[in-house]
């Protein structure tokens, strides 16, 4: 799943995973088309990102009721530059720019970020989730977490200086404990596997890294990795 040196190997994988999420129905990348999903090998998005972005897309058109016709991967690519911007800053890794043409692209609009209690519910909320989901091996630390990140968002409205910087500390070191849970619970060969993924994700931006740089970003890469598997809610607020 490395981003390949092939442009047309790179169009053809997200080609067939759009295909598939049109339910089949096959739209080619061709033309100015071809030229846009070029440009996101060329800045270094691996696929992976381009898969998750299109499935972002695919969310909010599914959630508007019955599709009236396939969608078009033109339609994806807002979706697909915020996956690759919140994964660039996750792991601390910067952006390919083949051309000074290709600068504006890269830019991120600023978003409207939410509010601290806001960020609190949805965290309780996607924790009872996991709580509730199949898998029962993370209950125990999840359950603890659950229920101190309860308390605090009964506080946390109109938090300023101190207060707030030592309820965001707090958040932080939960969610180093969560992950941390969930990276213990992982067997040899899933731990493997997320390793090689991470690997093919950083392939790009390995020659501009030093061995620090590299190791560290490894590490951030395959733990949001294991986050995604686990489909475990990011704790921290920044």
């Amino acid at each position: 799943m490395a981003v390949t040196e092939d442009p047309g190997a790179y169009c053809r994988a997200v080609e067939a995973y759009l295909c598939r999420k049109n339910g089949g129905h096959l739209i080619r990348i061709v033309g100015p088309a071809f030229e846009q999903v070029c440009g996101w090998a060329a800045r270094g998005i691996a696929l992976p990102i381009v898969f998750r972005g299109i499935d972002r897309y695919f969310e909010r058109y599914y959630a508007k009721g019955p599709r009236r016709r396939p969608a078009r991967v033109e339609f994806c690519e807002a979706d697909i530059l915020d996956v690759f911007d919140e994964w660039r800053r996750a792991v601390g890794v910067g952006v390919v720019a083949p051309t000074d043409d290709a600068s504006a692209d890269d830019a991120v609009a600023v978003r409207k970020r939410a509010s601290l209690p806001a960020h609190l519910d949805r965290v309780v909320a996607r924790l009872t989730a996991l709580r509730s989901g199949g898998d029962q091996s993370l209950n125990a630390v999840v359950d603890e977490i659950v229920r101190e990140v309860d308390t605090l968002r009964g506080g946390a409205k109109g938090l300023r200086g101190a207060a707030r910087d030592a309820v965001l500390e707090r958040l932080g070191t939960l969610d180093e404990r969560l992950l941390a849970a969930a990276r213990a619970d992982c067997d040899a060969s899933m731990l493997d596997e997320v390793a090689k993924d991470a690997d093919d994700m950083l392939v790009s931006f390995r020659d501009r890294m030093s061995a620090e740089v590299y190791a560290r970003s490894r590490r951030a890469c395959i733990d949001r990795l294991i986050r995604e598997r686990v489909r475990l809610p990011i704790v921290t607020f920044e």
